[in-house]
């Protein structure tokens, strides 16, 4: 057996890094963000600027860190196909079940996004279609037909097809009374037919809406983007080490063909345009590459707790933070302590917010209550 091959021991561990990411991802979702807010408003200057603005949504076209957390989560969603459904081909299980498997998820995960919708106002008349989890539903959906359907030659090509057609259909069919190939706000095609087929009250922009229908085909791509991933790390052909390798330089490779992409096809989120799907996915392989580097091939793992708690129950702080905030715990015991801090009070109160957060989370790590879909 020559040196590539990785050993067996090494393949039956869980790969603490996936967790660990999804939660470093949620994180910021869950609260994070604010506490780079908070620190900009105590210690103005040019580097709690700059990370500020990097937790701030790019009007359109652009890239900031936030923008990547959205994907991120698709990515990781994907990564994990190979690793349940995949597997378990293998193992021999019915398929018919694992269809059914795959719809029942994408079913509950599209209903938790009408309930964090509010759904359960029973106002249908004003609900919100279109969402975060609806949007990873119709992903997964549709991801895990294709690992079902295909090999993994056969999902990258399916992946590389749907940006290419994303692109022509973007660039080439005309919006009326204003052409074809207009990428602004108020001209782009997928802004035009989420106002055309959404009612406009269910958008969440002006123009159009940022988890819409037609840039939803896109958002499928960089869940088999992720899919790729986990096959490459679930091999067993290779060294921990080159499987970084491999990462890091697929992460490289999407970023270089984004950014040329992008001169004719700009990186714009809200559209989910092909150069985003990569520019993205570059970022997501790269953290990837350097969370299993540093928690599964390097050992070092005891840091990573606090995201791991975050990652095994993401949907459900998703879910909970919607309903209930965390600062009204946190408030009960701290109110008297806040004045303490002074001009330091926001950073403080930011942080122990969504240590209250983790808290919860922690609870229900050691029951060893999970909310699975």
């Amino acid at each position: 057996m020559g040196s590539d091959v990785q050993p067996k021991t090494f393949m039956q561990k869980r790969i603490a890094s996936i967790d660990a990411l999804r939660g470093f991802d949620m994180f910021w979702i869950a609260g994070g963000e604010s506490i780079i807010h908070a620190l900009y408003k105590v210690w103005p200057g040019p580097v709690t600027r700059m990370l500020n603005t990097q937790f701030e949504h790019v009007a359109w076209d652009g890239f900031h860190f936030y923008d990547l957390i959205f994907p991120l989560f698709v990515f990781m969603v994907g990564v994990v196909l190979p690793f349940s459904l995949t597997r378990r081909m293998e193992e021999g299980a019915n398929r018919g079940q694992l269809y059914r498997h795959i719809v029942q998820r994408f079913l509950l995960l599209f209903l938790f996004g009408l309930v964090y919708n509010r759904l359960l106002d029973f106002n249908i008349q004003n609900l919100r279609i279109p969402g975060v989890l609806q949007r990873i539903a119709l992903s997964y959906l549709v991801a895990g037909l294709v690992v079902m359907m295909l090999g993994i030659r056969g999902q990258a090509m399916v992946a590389g097809g749907i940006l290419i057609a994303y692109w022509l259909i973007m660039k080439l069919v005309p919006v009326p009374h204003i052409g074809a190939g207009v990428l602004t706000p108020e001209g782009n095609l997928a802004g035009y037919l989420d106002r055309l087929i959404i009612p406009f009250k269910f958008c969440c922009y002006t123009f159009g809406d940022n988890e819409g229908l037609l840039s939803s085909l896109p958002a499928i791509s960089t869940c088999l983007l992720g899919v790729l991933a986990g096959h490459w790390l679930r091999s067993g052909k290779y060294t921990p080490n080159r499987k970084v390798l491999g990462l890091a330089a697929a992460g490289v490779a999407s970023l270089l063909v984004a950014w040329i992409w992008s001169f004719n096809f700009p990186i714009i989120k809200n559209i989910w345009s092909s150069s985003f799907v990569l520019w993205a996915g570059g970022w997501s392989l790269l953290l990837l590459a350097l969370f299993y580097w540093v928690i599964d091939v390097r050992g070092f793992q005891r840091w990573s707790f606090f995201f791991k708690v975050i990652g095994m129950n993401a949907i459900t702080i998703y879910l909970v933070d919607r309903f209930f905030h965390f600062s009204i715990i946190t408030d009960v015991f701290m109110h008297g302590l806040y004045p303490v801090f002074g001009t330091y009070r926001p950073v403080v109160e930011s942080t122990c917010v969504i240590f209250t957060a983790w808290l919860f989370l922690y609870f229900l790590y050691r029951q060893k209550i999970f909310l699975r879909v």
